[in-house]
């Protein structure tokens, strides 16, 4: 039985499997032709390992950022990382984890099913992350295995269908259509960004329409100001950091200077890589999809991982990831002389997060969206770890936290009910946001019932 159920985990945390199953369902049900189906299920397959590598070599580029920056500045504090905190997690909560997750995209097919709310969330690894830190805020309270996993992953399914519904009009904006929702754990910034964008911005002046003098016109392909933009940040935080910190500890005796110059391009062709998976996954996934929606949740939107949104404005990426960074280190210098705890810059998630804020922050507001809505998400990402802390048990007093602030609003949310009313207080709250999704849907009909008899 744990064998069976360690199979399953490992294919729902596994987007590159689960997608392309979900690939392989969707043109089943639309009885198409053996062929159609096997180049379906491997081309999303692939795409999704090509858009993993790149994350990859993105995160292996900034792992020594960050360490440099901590030399250069000599910071000490918690870092945000997901899979640090994570993994730490999953030593006590693994089981619970399993469980609630399963429970969870159960929940979120039903909530889908008879809500307004369509939305299907196959980011695997975010839902995984979810479920644990849910586990671990919930069994702070002592509930028992059966009620544990029954809210656990009902609490999931909720956190899977109105994260992607909140940013869903944004994301609307940015690909012109309903055929692809985010489903990242960022979901809550992003719509703080685009909302930010629409009222302090022009969409009219868009990232992608920068004009630059005539000499420099090569800056307007995005791997090119990519790479020199990263070499020119990468540079200054080495010399900070000290050539012979960094020859030491990280390049294994090359130049300091080189060896960043090395990174920044690593970084651009990280990037480079994952605009390329993400159009082969778009190619295959959402006309696949199309038999998901017709047969099991009619007119279904997949919910996919954030890069997604990538290849709409490859210079508000760059952008937002800059600006969201200058927010971390804004809010690090404000939390040193108030005297709370640290936040250190967790370069990977200001990144994948703060680029897609920028991409929101354009969609709706153009340059000045995409800066100040990716800044202020910055701050948002730097501060909501320290209120998220406190209700992780003794989880909450390790060196690293959940950054993301999808985990913020589900954590303190579902972590402040139990430190008010224990379980009773996050049954009650749970079966309250079902009922208001269940009675938006209601209200919805009946409005557009009473439009068409008028």
């Amino acid at each position: 039985m744990n064998e069976f159920l360690d199979i399953l985990v490992d294919i729902a945390s596994t987007p590159a499997i689960l997608v392309a199953l979900i690939a392989v369902l969707g043109n089943l049900l639309q009885k198409k032709d053996i062929a159609t189906i096997v180049k379906g299920g491997i081309k999303t397959f692939v795409g999704f390992l090509v858009v993993t590598a790149g994350a990859g070599v993105i995160e292996s580029s900034l792992a020594p950022f960050g360490e440099m920056f901590q030399a250069a500045f000599n910071m000490q504090g918690v870092v945000p990382n997901n899979e640090a905190i994570v993994a730490l997690a999953l030593t006590t909560y693994g089981t619970y984890t399993a469980l609630i997750m399963l429970a969870g995209m159960a929940f979120n097919i039903l909530i889908a099913r008879i809500t307004r709310f369509k939305y299907i969330y196959l980011t695997g690894h975010a839902t995984l992350y979810m479920a644990c830190m849910i586990a671990v805020i919930l069994s702070v309270t002592g509930m028992n295995t059966f009620n544990l996993v029954l809210f656990g992953g009902l609490a999931l399914g909720i956190c899977n269908t109105i994260f992607p519904a909140i940013a869903q009009p944004f994301t609307r904006e940015i690909t012109k259509n309903d055929s692809v929702a985010l489903g990242h754990t960022g979901n809550f910034g992003y719509a703080l960004s685009g909302l930010i964008g629409k009222y302090v911005g022009n969409k009219e002046k868009s990232t992608e329409d920068i004009n630059f003098p005539k000499g420099l016109s090569f800056l307007r392909d995005s791997t090119v100001s990519i790479t020199i933009t990263m070499a020119i940040v990468y540079v200054i935080v080495a010399i900070f950091a000290g050539s012979e910190f960094i020859t030491e500890n990280l390049s294994n005796g090359t130049n300091s200077i080189i060896y960043s110059l090395q990174q920044a391009g690593s970084f651009a062709a990280g990037v480079f890589v994952i605009l390329a998976g993400v159009r082969l996954i778009l190619a295959e996934i959402v006309p696949a999809f199309k038999g998901i929606s017709e047969k099991l949740v009619p007119n279904a939107i997949p919910a996919l991982d954030c890069p997604i949104v990538f290849p709409y404005a490859p210079n508000a990426v760059l952008i937002g990831f800059l600006t969201s960074f200058v927010g971390g280190i804004v809010s690090l210098i404000i939390m040193v002389f108030t005297g709370t705890t640290v936040i250190i810059p967790g370069v990977v998630p200001h990144f994948f997060c703060g680029a897609t804020a920028g991409v929101y922050g354009n969609a709706t507001g153009g340059v000045r969206g995409a800066v100040i809505g990716s800044f202020i998400h910055g701050i948002i990402i730097s501060f909501m770890p320290i209120l998220l802390m406190p209700v992780m048990g003794d989880l909450g007093f390790q060196g690293s936290t959940f950054s993301d602030t999808d985990y913020g609003v589900a954590g303190i949310f579902l972590g402040n009910l139990a430190n008010m009313g224990g379980q009773i207080a996050i049954f009650s709250g749970i079966i309250a946001v079902v009922a208001v999704l269940i009675g938006l849907t209601i209200f919805k009909k009946n409005s557009r019932a009473k439009s068409v008899s008028e």
